[in-house]
């Protein structure tokens, strides 16, 4: 979905990253707006998705899924929307996209422990159209998921603080 995100919104957006449990009428006193503005700008946000879903926010060891990898996925192209829908009701696959490149579908996914690693991929290689699947377990998180520092560049061409 198209995101039409203008300097307001990208101050909305700011300081929902810095505290994302901010209420909207302190959220509003901070940016000097109305408080129906930001009411409205927010419900514009999550209309057009982009705003992650509050679950975004959960760490999966929090849920006793310590264990975090990247599944990689090679798919019979005429199968491909099938092995989605499958996929769809595996729920420790956290997120599913198609790249550029050698396989077909990147999926993040969740376990308790090695063995449940090895129950879950075998539930997406099982998933109908997958034929093969490739394993990278996460030893451990160096960058968290961000979004401060692109949310403070106003255009994509701005160099990165650490280039300058």
């Amino acid at each position: 979905m198209s995101h039409n995100i203008d300097e307001t919104d990208r101050r909305i957006l700011r300081e929902l990253d810095t505290d994302p449990r901010l209420p909207v009428a302190l959220l509003a006193q901070r940016l000097g707006l109305a408080r129906g503005t930001v009411y409205a700008r927010l419900a514009k946000l999550e209309r057009t998705d982009a705003l992650l879903p509050n679950s975004a926010r959960l760490r999966p060891a929090a849920l006793g899924r310590s264990v975090i990898a990247l599944l990689e996925a090679e798919v019979d192209q005429r199968r491909l929307m099938d092995a989605i829908a499958a996929l769809e009701k595996v729920p420790e696959v956290l997120d599913c996209y198609a790249p550029a490149g050698e396989k077909d579908l990147l999926m993040r996914v969740v376990a308790v422990d090695a063995d449940d690693l090895y129950r879950v991929t075998e539930a997406v290689r099982l998933c109908p159209g997958i034929s093969r699947t490739q394993t990278s377990v996460y030893l451990r998180e160096l960058i968290p998921f961000r979004m401060t520092f692109v949310a403070r560049r106003r255009r994509p061409r701005e160099r990165c603080p650490a280039s300058s």
